[in-house]
């Protein structure tokens, strides 16, 4: 190690981390390591200036390693591997290490632990950089084809995007129709455009593009191959519902575009189950029907009460906020004041969320007569059947000084968020990621907001979370820029960081092929007998063969037995928990 030349930087992260970290005592502690030859402390690592002053260093002092502690690897991992290709250092003799996330932040009542601590995970990260080697990316042919799995409006769109790259696109929808939720609706804010429309003419365009091959009651049921080179099996249903048929395409790429569900109350839940009242989307295909005043049971609607985040916001439910409803059931209300001016209508809510330009929406429906009472988180809305045969809501409006009231309504209207999908059998083909919200999950919602952890597949639209269409058709085109990045080179490289077996220790047990959650290890003949191989571009280095091998033949690239016991002994030796 001591022929090592590295360079370690210490973060200050505009105060995040040396509000609480001494980061020129850590600095000074490092500064001594075997093979450091630089060491110093920077305000933010990832500016420009600052990287620039790095690729300089790295060329004046001909550095072979760098060890730059900062804040979480998710965030800036790629930021400064790309420095050190710049600076014609390998990237994989870099190392990040984070003490902030894991550090400042955790310890920010204790400074001084808090530099103990980042001095013990910078030593480590030194370590780890010492024994590294110069690793090569994985270039691989792709197949300039692209999978997308979903025929809603970002499914559409970007089958549409894919074609126009001149890449082949297989579309693929488990419904008869496509079009998912927005073709089942009327006019949409802030464009006022039907959403059947919409959806129209993108099916127009899709059959316009004969690179395009749709398949409806289609699902995705297999996967095999590599990243670039995936063989998808397709089980496509006839629509005289006879026995499926199973449909093998070549692709290079995969978009997961599945969509979302409605949150569906329970019985009772504000009253649902009573007649008149219902969910922000029975309410809106109620609306769409209707071309004048609305009716409801051949009833005049006279009066409406919005109840906000039913079914999100919630503990014990769905904690998130699902952010487009409010703006939706504004815009519903000013539809309805559009047909009729007279119509009295009352927003029972917690917070009001119009973001962006939808204020303008809310601002509308106030001039137009709309009622916004703000009730108690602790004290939400009741429903019930009064004995005139009106509905009876009753709230407390916090913004009169929690003052009782009692509203009768011709409807109720449960203001309801976005749902995850349920689609199991999907998320476990291709090995999808979820967040706690369960969504799928993107690498990182502004670095990498449309890939996942999954070479080559994306996401995009409301699968990933609640969106608005324009937000998901944005999505949708994120992902034909990232697929196409991909496919239209005919080559990509992927991390070198994968497992390898050494074949002399090897005795075939088959222990780590039944470990391996990717498929990526297989059993070969090797001169006279036998070994397990990976295949370096199906593994995703996650490590859990490893631990299984009885002959401690299996090691990681990049986070090698020696690359980890030497980041141990260090934190160990600093006494760090």
């Amino acid at each position: 190690m001591s022929e090592r030349r590295i360079g370690v930087y210490i973060c200050h992260c505009g105060g995040n981390i040396s509000d609480y970290v001494d980061v020129a005592e850590v600095r000074d502690a490092v500064a001594d390591e075997p093979g450091v030859v630089h060491a110093e402390t920077t305000m933010f690592a990832c500016s420009d200036g600052a990287q620039h002053d790095m690729i300089q260093k790295i060329q004046d002092e001909h550095l072979d390693g760098l060890v730059v502690a900062s804040c979480s690897p998710k965030l800036h991992l790629f930021t400064f591997r790309g420095v050190s290709k710049r600076a014609g250092l390998n990237p994989y003799q870099y190392t990040q290490v984070n003490i902030r996330e894991q550090d400042s932040w955790a310890h920010g009542g204790d400074p001084v632990g808090a530099t103990r601590k980042a001095i013990g995970l910078v030593r480590a990260g030194i370590a780890k950089t010492g024994a590294s080697v110069p690793l090569d990316p994985i270039g691989v042919d792709t197949t300039a084809r692209a999978l997308v799995v979903g025929g809603g409006i970002a499914g559409l769109r970007a089958a549409i995007g894919l074609a126009d790259l001149g890449l082949g696109v297989a579309l693929v929808e488990r419904e008869a129709q496509l079009g998912g939720w927005v073709a089942r609706f009327g006019p949409m804010f802030p464009h006022e455009r039907s959403g059947h429309d919409l959806i129209e003419d993108l099916v127009a365009e899709v059959r316009k593009r004969s690179s395009i091959t749709v398949f409806t009651r289609a699902e995705l049921v297999g996967k095999s191959g590599s990243f670039g080179n995936y063989s998808a099996e397709l089980r496509v249903t006839s629509p005289d519902g006879g026995e499926p048929e199973t449909v093998r395409t070549e692709v290079g790429a995969i978009v997961i575009a599945t969509g979302f569900d409605t949150y569906q109350p329970e019985a009772g839940e504000y009253g649902y189950g009573i007649e008149g009242v219902l969910t922000l989307a029975e309410f809106k295909a109620l609306v769409d029907t209707t071309p004048g005043p609305l009716h409801y049971k051949d009833r005049p609607v006279r009066t409406i009460a919005y109840i906000y985040c039913v079914g999100n916001r919630q503990e014990g439910g769905n904690a998130y906020c699902s952010k487009y409803c409010c703006s939706a059931a504004v815009h519903e209300s000013i539809q309805v004041s559009d047909h009729d001016v007279s119509a009295r209508q009352y927003h029972l809510y917690r917070d009001i969320r119009t973001y962006g330009r939808y204020e303008l929406m809310y601002e509308e429906s106030r001039k137009r007569g709309s009622v916004y009472m703000k009730f108690p988180d602790d004290t939400p809305p009741s429903v019930e059947r009064g004995k005139d045969g009106k509905l009876l809501v009753t709230t407390v409006d916090a913004l009169t000084g929690g003052e009782r009231v009692s509203l009768e309504a011709d409807l109720v209207v449960l203001v309801t968020g976005m749902v995850p999908r349920q689609n199991s059998s999907l998320t476990d083909l291709l090995k999808l990621p979820l967040g706690s919200d369960g969504f799928y999950n993107e690498i990182h919602p502004k670095l990498r907001p449309v890939e996942t952890v999954v070479d080559g597949v994306m996401i995009a639209g409301a699968c990933q979370g609640p969106k608005t269409s324009s937000e998901s058709v944005a999505s949708g085109l994120a992902a034909v820029t990232q697929c196409g990045g991909m496919l239209m080179r005919g080559t990509a490289e992927l991390d070198p960081l994968v497992a390898t077996v050494n074949a002399e220790a090897c005795t075939a047990c088959g222990e780590c092929e039944e470990a391996c959650p990717y498929g990526a290890i297989h059993r070969v003949t090797n001169g006279e007998g036998e070994v397990m191989t990976i295949d370096a571009t199906a593994c995703k280095g996650c490590g859990g063969c490893a631990p299984y091998c009885p002959e401690d033949a299996i090691d990681l690239l990049g986070n090698t037995d020696e690359q980890i016991r030497g980041m141990i002994d260090n934190l160990l030796e600093a006494g760090v928990a």
